[in-house]
């Protein structure tokens, strides 16, 4: 009898340490992915903080261009560069958006500057790069949602909050941005 409650013990630890070696590694993978998902969304946003300025550059060539909305979108890359922690790339993404909204709703008002080659090819770059973020942001958060659930899950939440994993934050649109920029000529 004793012998046969050893083996239950014994079982019992190998099967719980199975259980938690398992966990563990899918907590790391889910936050791995977080993590791969996020460095995409920056690449994104680099490319976009890349394009921009030359698209200013074509724009103040051909039109009288705004000075605050090219103040802002210059501030709003710097911003970026320094970055730091997700929070704060994401305020100066937001920053970003609001500016180069200005700026496509003053570019409206230039017909002639849509016959320009160079701006028909940067507007086409700018289209795909958007296409890119808002894939990559999706993506970002299809992987915040995966390693959230298996955070907060029970019995995995025991060992997340044991080795410090913690929820993440989605990525979540600007306030305003349901609106469309008002176009005016």
């Amino acid at each position: 009898m004793k012998f046969r409650a050893w083996h239950i013990i014994v079982a019992v630890v190998v099967i719980l340490g199975l259980w938690g070696v398992t966990t563990y590694n899918g907590l790391l993978a889910a936050d791995g992915n977080v993590t791969a998902k996020w460095a995409n969304v920056e690449s994104d946003y680099q490319r976009r903080f890349d394009l921009v300025p030359n698209l200013v550059s074509t724009v103040k060539g051909a039109a009288n261009f705004e000075q605050e909305t090219l103040t802002q979108i210059t501030e709003a890359r710097t911003k970026w560069m320094a970055g730091g922690s997700a929070d704060n790339r994401v305020a100066a993404a937001n920053q970003f958006e609001s500016a180069l909204s200005r700026l496509l709703v003053t570019v409206e008002a230039y017909p002639q500057l849509n016959a320009t080659g160079a701006f028909r090819d940067l507007m086409t770059q700018l289209e795909g790069t958007e296409n890119r973020i808002n894939v990559s942001r999706k993506d970002y958060n299809d992987a915040v949602f995966s390693y959230n659930y298996k955070v907060r899950r029970f019995p995995s939440n025991l060992l997340a909050g044991l080795f410090g994993f913690s929820a993440k934050e989605s990525f979540e649109s600007a306030e305003g941005a349901e609106n469309a920029p008002k176009v005016e000529f």
